[in-house]
This record gives C-alpha cells, structure tokens and sequence, in this order.
C-alpha cells in the first residue's frame, strides 16, 4: 500500500503555483482587467511555452490534522504531457509523467531499506488535472469558470488573483487560485502565474510557489522515463 505521506506531495494530491516565474518587465500601468481578459492573458503565454523548469516550494495545510507540512525542489513541465516533480532533502520523491501514466517514487522510510514506486492512471492524481495548462492538454476558459478575487488588490498589489471552478466535478480539488502579473514579454501583454493555491472540499490547502524558472531550454524524452534505484517494490494500486 501507498505510504500515507505520499498525500503529501500529490494531496492537492500538488501544486498544481508559481512565485518568481520569471523577470520580464511589469507592465507600467497595471490596468484594471477583468477574469476572462487575464485567463487569456495566461492562456497564451504558456501555449507559446514548450519546456517551462523552475525551483519549487510548496506548503500544504491537512486540515484533519490542523497540520502544515513545507517542502521544496525543481520541476519540469514538457509538451505534450509531460512532466517531473524531484523533491529535495528527506523528502527526496519523485513524481514522473511520460503523458500517459505517472511514476510516483518514495525512498525507504526510517529504519526500512527498501522503497516504493506507485504507478497510476493519470485520471487517478490530481497533480495532472491542475498542471493540464501547462503540459499542453487543457484549456483555461473551456475546464473552468473564472472570476476575480480581492479586485482592489489589497491581498496581492502586484497583479490579479484569479480564482478556477471547474465546469465538469472531479474528486482532486473544488477550486484553484492563481495569482497572476501582467508582464510584457517580446513586447506583448502576458499573464504570468506566480503561485497556485488548490483547495479541495474538506479544507486542505496545497500551495505552489515557483522561483528561478526557464524557457524552452532543450529538455531531452528521457527525463521523463524514470528506473528507480535497486531495492525498490513496484506497486499498481
């Protein structure tokens, strides 16, 4: 059986976004947009994005547990469908996906030797659903109903926090917060996703901060096909 702290990295299952993104230069004037003009804005920046790697920290609060857990490492996403999530420190899992199934990698617990890889359906995780945007496989304006949160920008004065419904149920989360800037990049209007927040129905929060990101830097298929190290029980639930 899965180990319960793998919900900790896949309990949106993520994360699912994305602080420090990158350093284009602010738009002077940050004019007052409305929901579906930033999605937009979104939309096409990251459709126009092949390859996006950045530095990740991600909080998420269990409410059950009334506990917050931190962890942080570096993320690549590839189109079509691809991506890969490695953890940093004790946490050192990894999260794989070659687009059509994902790899979820768990190192030996304290005292065992052996550790764990769960395979699944990428139906079954969340992470996939949240990231569909920028794997190439989803739609903003199609999966969602957005609108704008805190429209005097008290919470988040750099930009827009746009909050995500989706349009068609799924068990992985109830709603998603992006919290967007507009930059000029290569002289157009882009909406840039510094963080997203997801929130599921029984109030957990799971929160992705993005720094330190790159571009469409050549990222080889291979990263996405993962062996995991020798002593390692492979598991399909």
């Amino acid at each position: 059986m899965p180990r319960a702290h793998s919900q900790f990295v896949f309990a949106l299952g993520l994360s699912a976004l994305i602080a420090g993104l990158i350093a284009p230069r602010l738009s002077a004037a940050q004019e007052d947009l409305g929901a579906e003009e930033v999605t937009r804005l979104v939309q096409a920046f990251y459709d126009q994005t092949r390859v996006f790697e950045a530095e990740f920290e991600q909080t998420q609060y269990t409410r059950i547990y009334d506990r917050t857990e931190q962890a942080r490492g570096k993320v690549v996403f590839k189109k079509p469908g691809k991506m890969r999530f490695d953890y940093a420190g004790k946490n050192s899992q990894v999260f794989v996906s070659d687009g059509k199934e994902l790899k979820i990698y768990q190192p030996p617990e304290e005292g065992e030797d052996r550790g764990q890889l769960i395979i699944r359906r990428l139906e079954e995780e969340q992470l996939p659903e949240v990231f569909a945007f920028l794997t190439g496989t989803g739609d903003l304006l199609e999966d969602f109903t957005v609108r704008l949160l805190d429209p005097d920008r008290r919470d988040f004065p750099a930009g827009y926090m746009l909050e995500l419904l989706p349009k068609r149920p799924t068990p992985h989360f109830e709603r998603l917060v992006f919290y967007v800037t507009i930059a000029e990049v290569g002289g157009k209007r882009a909406g840039i996703i510094r963080r997203v927040l997801i929130l599921d129905a029984a109030g957990n929060r799971n929160r992705f901060d993005f720094k330190r990101p790159r571009f469409d830097r050549d990222v080889p298929d291979r990263t996405f096909r993962y062996t995991p190290p020798r002593k390692t029980d492979v598991v399909r639930p």
